[in-house]
């Protein structure tokens, strides 16, 4: 089964060895794959039978490592094996993983091909669609980056399997934010979910569901000039969170800060008249079902307003977020202030 998304295919096969039947190698001088060590060895003995010959390039872990100083020890790695323009990188990770390799792979030798694998919850709904590729500047979320098709994206949820609940409870914010910004229905299905980790959730369905609701939009909007922006709900203070923690003892998953951003934001949703304070509690609540509250939750709100006046969404020195209609429905390109951000993490703290 597949779906189409703007020039590739995302495929979605439960058993390994039929998803990488749907890539063509043979046109490609020389396979790589990029791992870190978890899914090194975690997820490439799951996929290794299935391949060509192939080079293993290795990156450390962790957004920490999401670093123009990472990408150059993957070009370097590329060099030593003798990859050529020709060549074929498969990302096999999260979306670290994703984001950084597909940028190796677009400017190595002015770009080569690439196949995202994602392997986490979080890459699977998210970052497999959309074709944002990039890393960080100085614990500055995606500040380099660019806008670049893989040739396909492969999906199993068998890889989910290889995760710990930390990180697919991570992940599950992406879903949360999707249902929130452009499917009712879907947050009532959400709803009924209260343990993660039940045998009884249909994984593989609401991974569909949710690439669809993602590729509709982005195949409105490839570049990110209006309606993709709702798809930044939570992000503008989540992603300030995660940079203030990211150095910390107590570093958030992506999916963790963008729960906080997410509570936020609907808070500021509610104060500016758009979200009903019973919305903002069913919110709220639900999120810090599977989110429980952080115990070491204190940044320096300076701190975090700084963070958010360097966000690449910002035009002409103005803080621009997405905010919710109500439960279903977004917009975006809405200006905050400060004022408002501070308040809204004041009532995080609060919940």
């Amino acid at each position: 089964m597949h779906i189409t998304c703007q020039t590739y295919n995302i495929y979605f096969e439960d058993s390994i060895a039929l998803l990488v039947d749907q890539l063509v190698f043979d046109k490609y001088s020389s396979i790589l794959v990029l791992c870190d060590e978890n899914t090194e060895r975690h997820c490439l003995p799951l996929i290794k039978d299935h391949l060509p010959p192939f080079n293993l390039v290795r990156i450390p872990s962790g957004e920490k490592n999401k670093t123009i100083e990472t990408c150059l020890d993957v070009w370097r790695q590329m060099l030593e094996y003798g990859a050529d323009r020709k060549s074929l990188l498969i990302n096999l990770g999260g979306g670290v993983i994703g984001d950084l390799g597909g940028f190796c792979a677009s400017t190595f030798m002015r770009g080569m091909d690439f196949v995202q694998m994602p392997t986490t919850l979080l890459s699977q709904v998210d970052a497999s669609v959309g074709s944002k590729l990039g890393v960080d500047l100085d614990a500055n979320k995606n500040l380099l980056g660019m806008f670049k098709d893989p040739i396909a994206v492969c999906i199993s949820t068998q890889f989910l399997k290889t995760l710990d609940k930390r990180e697919l409870v991570s992940g599950y914010a992406e879903v949360i934010k999707h249902a929130l910004i452009k499917d009712a229905s879907l947050w009532k299905q959400l709803k009924k979910i209260t343990q993660l980790d039940s045998d009884d959730i249909p994984w593989e369905k609401l991974v569909r569901q949710n690439i669809e609701i993602k590729k509709d939009i982005v195949v409105q909007d490839p570049k990110e000039a209006g309606l993709r922006k709702i798809l930044n709900f939570g992000h503008s203070i989540g992603h300030a969170i995660e940079s203030e923690r990211l150095l910390s003892d107590h570093p958030l998953t992506h999916g963790e800060a963008i729960a906080i951003g997410m509570i936020c934001e609907s808070h500021i949703s509610h104060k500016r008249g758009m979200l009903t304070v019973e919305d903002l509690k069913e919110i709220s609540d639900y999120i810090l079902l599977h989110f429980k509250k952080d115990l070491h939750f204190s940044p320096k709100i300076e701190n975090v307003l700084s963070r958010m006046s360097k966000d690449k969404k910002n035009e002409k020195g103005e803080k621009l977020l997405s905010l919710l209609d109500g439960i279903g429905t977004c917009t975006f390109n809405v200006v905050v202030e400060d004022t408002e951000v501070s308040k809204s993490l004041e009532y995080y703290k609060s919940c």
